[in-house]
């Protein structure tokens, strides 16, 4: 097809590492499609740094060739796309697994407005030994389904290789990663940022490539997973640490008057221990959920709108110093008045079983009050950090908004 200068409707992707045994198929498919519905489009190889052959290959059938440097799924995809000149772009994997002469579902609910359309393998059909059945029983479901529960995406197949999407849309998502989680952060921040999302089923085919697939399922599933849990602080963090601060809080205050009997079982200050313990844990993962949320805003991960940071920019420094003094006076104070009772009994022998119970609340006033001073100095620096960014890159946007 002859490259003009024109707008063009539709830029087919095709991220490229090694595709030679499939390419020139997939390409003449794309080509067909855009030739049949009158579409008026092109191709876009981004190569990877393939060594057999592929661009050439490409180029000869009437593709255009965008080199990538950085390796991996993500690089590729996301070059080729920022260099693809279509209002939409549809990017699918090279190995003819996809069928590129079926897009026309996908670009009309593009053309009805939708920013992303998912295609759904479960829904269009998956052919014997084109998915490991690890991949199709296990790890796409799960972390399908945990990407619906965390983020509320209306998406059944999170890591379908077929997808169009916006060209509008790609550069407002301002994705980060490179490699395959790239698939996942494309729909967690469609969804986050309220952009219009939407599916149409599609098939899966047998890849015609004749050797090991680049997918690593265990290692790029992983990826996929701590990417998820990234994008969600609350679950991975808030949630876990403000659960364990509150039961060890309440179990904590019902054991500190005196030992407790469940079932014929005494709870006594061992328990208490293991209460504040909790406590300590549950604080720190609530501040780790406040630092992850305020990192990955400061990475262009999460959008300034995130809850977390909402209440976190509340939390002064001199706020958080402030309390993490008076929890350090409160507990020096215990320290102080548990040494002057047994300074009262000429320093002998004590009952830990009452001692321990001033003890305890005192040791964990004393390290909460560190960590909080601690934590709002880490904080504050991360602070700065973002807000200069902010600041920095607001003039930038400002401009883009005015060129659009």
């Amino acid at each position: 097809m002859k490259l003009t200068e024109e707008p063009l409707e539709l830029s087919i992707v095709m991220p490229c590492l090694n595709e030679a045994a499939t390419l020139e198929r997939c390409i003449r498919k794309a080509h067909d499609f855009l030739r049949q519905h009158q579409v008026a489009g092109e191709v876009v190889v981004g190569d990877n740094g393939s060594t057999d052959g592929s661009p050439g290959i490409a180029q000869r059938a009437g593709a255009r060739v965008v080199p990538v440097a950085v390796r991996g799924y993500g690089a590729a995809v996301h070059t080729a796309a920022m260099a693809a000149r279509g209002r939409f772009v549809v990017v699918g994997d090279a190995d003819d697994s996809y069928d590129f002469s079926t897009l026309m579902p996908m670009l009309e609910q593009l053309r009805a407005g939708f920013d992303l359309v998912m295609g759904n393998r479960f829904a269009g059909g998956i052919a014997p030994g084109a998915m490991p059945w690890k991949n199709r029983v296990i790890g796409n479901p799960a972390l399908s389904g945990l990407g619906r529960l965390l983020f509320g995406v209306p998406v059944g197949d999170f890591h379908c290789g077929l997808r169009g999407f916006s060209k509008a849309a790609l550069q407002r998502l301002d994705l980060q990663t490179d490699g395959m989680e790239y698939a996942s952060e494309m729909v967690i921040k469609a969804s986050l940022l309220g952009l219009r999302l939407t599916e149409v089923p599609t098939t899966l085919s047998v890849d015609g490539r004749g050797r090991t697939p680049h997918l690593r399922p265990w290692r790029d599933g992983w990826r996929h997973l701590r990417l998820m849990l990234l994008f969600s602080p609350r679950w991975l963090f808030l949630y876990p640490g403000i659960a364990l601060m509150v039961l060890g809080s309440v179990i904590g205050l019902w054991l500190l008057p005196a030992p407790r009997v469940i079932g014929g079982v005494e709870l006594d200050v061992h328990t208490l221990l293991y209460c504040a313990m909790a406590i300590l844990i549950g604080f720190q993962a609530t501040c780790f959920a406040v630092l992850a949320n305020t990192y990955a805003i400061d990475q262009g991960l999460l959008g300034e709108d995130s809850r977390i940071w909402s209440a976190s920019r509340r939390v002064t420094l001199e706020l958080g110093l402030a309390v993490g003094a008076g929890l350090f006076a409160i507990g020096l104070a215990s320290s102080v008045a548990a040494l002057w009772n047994w300074g009262e009994q000429s320093f002998g022998h004590l009952d830990p079983r009452q001692t321990l119970r001033a003890v305890i609340p005192s040791a964990l006033a004393l390290t909460l009050g560190c960590q909080v001073a601690l934590s709002s100095f880490f904080l504050s620096i991360l602070g700065l950090k973002t807000t200069s960014r902010t600041r920095a890159e607001a003039p930038a946007h400002q401009a883009v908004a005015q060129d659009t």
